[in-house]
């Protein structure tokens, strides 16, 4: 093919993957953006504890830990603020918070104090998130938002890419500049939030009162009941056993690839790699994922994150063996996140969506609260086979379970993976239309958000 006819075609992909996306989306994207490029300390915080500060792997692993438990806690507390107080309110105070402690944890000194600090530093870091993924489901359209998912995972990879190979360089002339980097971004990140993007939370919903002809309040969805959303749990269970091998890529990856003889530069790219592949593929994969099969996707992601991950194993000392592991388990998280985040959306009701954004990220913080724990663990005591043997299998089961509740009657796993069409409908009914492949959703900007069905069953606008 001409060189002039690919740019063409790379060209018409790039627009119609970008075009059509609310102005006050672009400037989240633009903050998220911000972040991850100064987003440095998560990555390197196993290799700073070891290499810098001569801690043990055990003891890296427990700070990770406590940074993960700190983010569980957030999952809930952060999801309940955004359908609270707002989505935007939530957001700043997280960012603001983060900044101040990750400054702080430059600083501080002693195995203790650095545990705190960072199980401070992991509550107000993921308390952006439940914020940050109701705020896109609140402003995109549903036919959108698995697209508009995908563009923030870009956002968050570019930066992310950039950031680790870059920050490899600076640590070897200090770790304190990273951690001051870090939190300077986080704080422009928060300007931006406050200056250009306003408050998204959907007034509360009203029904026709049973009687009188006035409008009654919908009951507040509480905890306890995204809790009993049996379908929704059994999403959030599978992805926890992703999550627990994802959290290993900076935690234990790191701590094994340091034992292995590789450098703060060589990790850094290798890495950063992972970022890489995600800012050149994300756009194309997501082209291409549009009205496959969900299940099939799902199934073919876990596999590629549990046998990349087990693939490590074999890696020995070769940087190149490492970044060919980091190839495959990244190509696996391409066709993950943007699915599972869309699915997410769906299935939860507008006045609710920080409560079930929350606990959707609390898998997330299990997972970086126990990953890093027990995989310190393993690697220690049991050696480097038995760490990466056992994510190949947490892939492999997770695979299974996303077979298994595809097939269940009604799944929203059985739908296509992104919504291709868009059918205004009058009133407040939300329909799914029967066209196998074809979702046909209101038209959410005029549309309210109605009660949820039980389960996944939802449709698609309803978020």
């Amino acid at each position: 093919m001409p060189d002039s006819a690919l740019s063409a075609r790379v060209s018409r992909a790039v627009a119609e993957a970008v075009t059509g996306l609310p102005r006050q989306f672009w400037w989240l994207w633009t903050s998220t953006l911000i972040n991850k490029l100064g987003a440095f300390v998560v990555t390197f915080l196993a290799l700073y504890l070891t290499t810098e500060r001569g801690y043990s792997a055990s003891y890296a692993g427990l700070v990770a830990a406590l940074f993960g438990l700190g983010s569980a806690f957030a999952s809930v507390v952060a999801g309940v603020l955004a359908d609270r107080i707002g989505r935007r309110p939530t957001l700043v105070a997280a960012q603001l918070g983060t900044a101040l402690f990750t400054a702080l944890l430059g600083f501080t000194d002693g195995q203790v104090a650095i545990a705190v600090v960072a199980f401070l530093v992991g509550f107000c870091n993921n308390a952006t998130r439940p914020a940050t993924s109701a705020i896109i489901a609140d402003i995109v359209p549903a036919e959108d938002r698995v697209r508009a998912f995908a563009l923030n995972y870009w956002a968050i990879n570019i930066g992310f890419g950039l950031s680790a190979a870059v920050a490899g360089l600076i640590a070897t002339h200090g770790y304190l500049t990273l951690f001051l980097l870090d939190a300077l971004s986080t704080v422009v990140c928060a300007v931006v939030i406050f200056v250009r993007i306003p408050e998204t939370r959907p007034e509360a919903s009203k029904t026709p009162a049973a009687a009188g002809g006035g409008a009654a309040q919908r009951p507040a969805i509480g905890l306890a009941e995204v809790f009993q959303d049996g379908r929704f749990m059994a999403v959030v269970v599978l992805n926890l056993l992703l999550a627990l091998v994802a959290q290993q890529g900076s935690t234990t990856l790191a701590v094994d690839m340091g034992r292995a003889g590789i450098t703060s530069t060589q990790y850094g790219l290798v890495i950063g790699l992972n970022g890489l592949l995600i800012v050149v593929l994300q756009i194309p994969i997501t082209r291409w994922m549009e009205g496959r099969d969900r299940t099939a996707l799902l199934v073919a992601s876990a596999l590629f994150i549990g046998w990349g991950f087990g693939l490590t194993a074999l890696a020995g000392s070769s940087a190149w063996f490492y970044a060919f592991t980091v190839a495959v388990w990244t190509l696996g998280e391409i066709l993950n996140a943007p699915t599972m985040m869309g699915l997410v959306a769906e299935l939860s009701p507008a006045e609710a969506r920080g409560r079930y954004q929350g606990v959707y990220s609390l898998s997330w913080s299990f997972a970086s609260f126990l990953g890093p724990a027990v995989g310190g663990v393993l690697l220690e005591r049991a050696g480097s086979g038995v760490m990466w043997g056992a994510c190949a299998v947490l892939g492999t089961v997770a695979a299974g379970g996303y077979v298994l509740l595809g097939r269940r009657p009604g799944a929203a796993l059985a739908k296509s993976a992104v919504v291709v069409e868009a059918a205004p409908v009058p009133g407040a009914a939300q329909v799914a239309d029967a066209v196998p492949g074809t979702v046909k959703v209101p038209d959410t900007a005029k549309v309210p958000d109605t009660a949820p069905a039980a389960g996944p069953e939802r449709a698609a606008a309803g978020g």
